[in-house]
């Protein structure tokens, strides 16, 4: 009998389906394991902050060699100045101009983004053909996460992926200052 199992099972572990039945148990094994420790004892699950802070990072030249200082406290919510747009509103107005590239010339396209853009990032998009922008609408409102003082990055999902643009705002009049696209 116990070579009859024996030759079984070994039989089991030879074949494509026996392997796949062995590792869907492990896995359920490991998604468990991680639902009973993400409950944090109680019963109730836990919900995880989906985007951490990043510690405050500012230059100072007489500081050390590199001039590197990083505060590891979070970094203060960006604000606005009163009148202007809020950080959320600029890269949604910047990502909403950024896609809409189809059938129009790069003029058209650039002076769509040039409200919401830094001199430095208008002049870096000046003559883009806008055919090679990757995404063609915005379908996420954008997740701010807080830099330093003065700056944050606006995370925009896109219908290729996601955008995250750099904002500015020292004086609290918010701008665009780098763009960055990541496929999903």
């Amino acid at each position: 009998m116990a070579r009859v199992l024996e030759r079984g099972l070994t039989g089991l572990f030879r074949s494509r389906w026996g392997v796949a039945v062995v590792i869907a148990v492990l896995v359920l094994a490991v998604v468990g394991i991680g639902r009973l420790f993400s409950d944090g004892g109680d019963g109730r699950r836990q919900l995880l902050d989906p985007v951490s802070p990043a510690p405050t990072v500012s230059v100072d030249p007489s500081h050390d060699d590199d001039g590197v200082i990083v505060d590891d406290a979070p970094a203060p919510k960006p604000t606005a100045k009163p009148g202007s747009a809020s950080p959320e509103a600029v890269a949604y107005a910047f990502a909403s101009a950024w896609v809409d590239h189809k059938n129009v010339s790069a003029k058209t396209w650039h002076d769509g983004i040039l409200p919401n853009a830094t001199k430095n990032l208008a002049e870096e998009l000046d003559g883009v053909d806008p055919a090679d922008v990757p995404a063609d609408r915005v379908i996420g409102r954008p997740t701010l996460v807080p830099v330093g003082d003065g700056l944050a990055n606006a995370v925009v999902t896109v219908d290729s992926g996601k955008v995250t643009l750099q904002l500015v705002g020292p004086d609290g009049k918010w701008l665009v200052d780098g763009v960055d696209w990541e496929a999903s």
